[in-house]
């Protein structure tokens, strides 16, 4: 039905009907070679616009052949009228193309969804059956709207076609909103006055309040056990991760979206009371992709050129994320390292008192499900002396230890000791004994963090010793 071909104006695309054109449409650096009817009989401004250039290039037309000499007068006026006579010579520029061309030209600015989505109008327009899709039906709806395209002026015209596509195969959908919503961010004040925009969001948080929390265990963990051994157990484990892989799809399809939207996103999900874990897994997939370096896997050097530009958004959305993370303790265990890198990014980045404040609480609420390597954060200011942050880690166990003495239903096992308590009495235990070899490290540093804990902490003290012997050793050496 059509073919492109250029031009040294840029691009052109002639609807091969066998009939030659009557009317070029200009879209960005497109030029559509159409058929008025087609589009006339669909689109009440494109009747407007080409009717009105009609019957001005008639009037132009009418006026030339009465008086011959006008057009040697304006010339001889033009010195002394040039400003009031700006229009009529737009006027005169575009009688002498329509003159040139043998038909119309319209350029239609800011057109919404630009010239791929007018390629849609004007297929619809001389019938064409068309693929719609969640990613180009939003700019073709908002550009149906601005073409005019009501039932009131065709029956079965684009407006209605589009919205019962969005209705049907869009807001039903999850992914299929996300992937609309994208779309929006192209066509934004339109598709916000339309609806459209709000209508993808309703869809998002409604589907993804009813998914099964228990399924948000992103990223999958490889598990250790045996399931072979269990009846019906490999089964289960591949429905369980099919599931889990599909929930993982829509938190990476979210973070497509860009920061403006996406926070909308999870400040109507909050509005709604959704599970805190479905909100942690989306920021913290949000972050995974859009903030270089929080897992220490995959760091990469900062480019110099965009340095200074892209420390400035990262902080920005390091400090968006972390101002909407959920303050209670999740069963998203995997998130705890992420919570690490982001707050070693944060140091790094200088964010705000806030927003550190903010993940070392939130690392604290959960400090049991932390691991060694996490705890190691090097000292990233000149003023600490030390390889590694120690005021950090003393801060972090305070909120742990606040969190537990506020926490009314902490597991406490028959002889009186709660399991996340002794779990992070080894964990400190560990970390004491990878700084004492820091000859930096000042006695009352060392011993602070240690009696720090509660003795409900240590079922048994040889890892505070052994970390006492290595400290005492260096110092004895530094001494000498």
């Amino acid at each position: 039905m059509a073919s492109e071909k250029s031009s040294s104006k840029g691009q052109a695309w002639f609807c091969t009907t066998g009939l030659p054109s009557d009317i070029e449409i200009e879209v960005d650096d497109m030029t559509f070679h159409l058929h008025k009817f087609p589009l006339m009989s669909k689109s009440r401004k494109l009747h407007r616009l080409i009717t009105e250039q009609e019957t001005r290039s008639c009037s132009i037309a009418l006026i030339t052949e009465t008086d011959p000499k006008v057009e040697e007068t304006d010339k001889k006026g033009k010195g002394h009228e040039i400003e009031d006579d700006e229009e009529k010579e737009e006027e005169v520029e575009e009688e002498q193309e329509i003159e040139e061309n043998g038909y119309p030209h319209i350029k239609l600015e800011d057109f919404p969804g630009s010239s791929e989505s007018f390629e849609m109008v004007a297929k619809f327009c001389y019938g064409v059956k068309m693929d719609l899709s969640a990613s180009t039906v939003v700019p073709l709806r908002c550009a149906a709207e601005h073409l005019e395209m009501t039932e009131e002026y065709s029956p079965d015209n684009l407006i209605s076609k589009t919205e019962r596509f969005l209705s049907h195969s869009v807001y039903k959908s999850l992914r299929e909103s996300i992937k609309a919503l994208k779309a929006c961010e192209s066509v934004s004040p339109l598709a916000g006055s339309l609806g459209i925009t709000e209508q993808c969001i309703e869809s998002i948080v409604s589907r993804a309040s009813s998914a099964d929390p228990s399924l948000f265990g992103w990223p999958v963990n490889d598990g250790a056990t045996d399931l072979q051994l269990i009846p019906g157990g490999a089964a289960k484990s591949r429905k369980k991760q099919s599931r889990d892989s599909n929930m993982e799809l829509w938190f990476e399809d979210l973070t497509q979206l860009s920061l403006p939207i996406f926070k909308t996103v999870i400040l109507t999900m909050k509005s709604r009371d959704l599970s805190s874990d479905i909100i942690e897994s989306c920021l913290i997939c949000y972050a995974k992709k859009h903030i270089p370096g929080i897992l220490r896997s995959n760091r990469k050097p900062p480019s110099s050129s965009s340095t200074a530009v892209s420390e400035n958004e990262q902080r920005e959305l390091l400090e968006t994320i972390t101002s909407n993370l959920p303050l209670d303790k999740t069963s998203v265990s995997s998130t705890t390292r992420l919570l690490f890198g982001l707050l070693r990014t944060a140091i790094i980045l200088n964010a705000s008192e806030t927003c550190r404040d903010l993940l070392e609480r939130k690392i604290g609420s959960q400090l049991e499900r932390a691991t060694l390597d996490d705890l190691l954060v090097p000292s990233y200011s000149y003023l600490n002396e030390t390889l590694y942050d120690v005021d950090l880690v003393e801060r972090i166990l305070g909120h742990f230890l606040d969190t537990l003495e506020q926490s009314n239903t902490a597991i406490v096992e028959a002889d009186g000791k709660s399991p996340s308590l002794m779990l992070v009495g080894k964990l400190i235990d560990g970390f004491l004994a990878e700084i004492a070899s820091d000859a930096n490290l000042k006695s009352d540093k060392f011993y602070n963090l240690a009696i720090s804990l509660p003795d409900q902490a240590r079922l048994y003290d040889d890892g505070l010793y052994r970390a006492v012997d290595v400290y005492l050793k260096v110092m004895y050496i530094t001494f000498i």
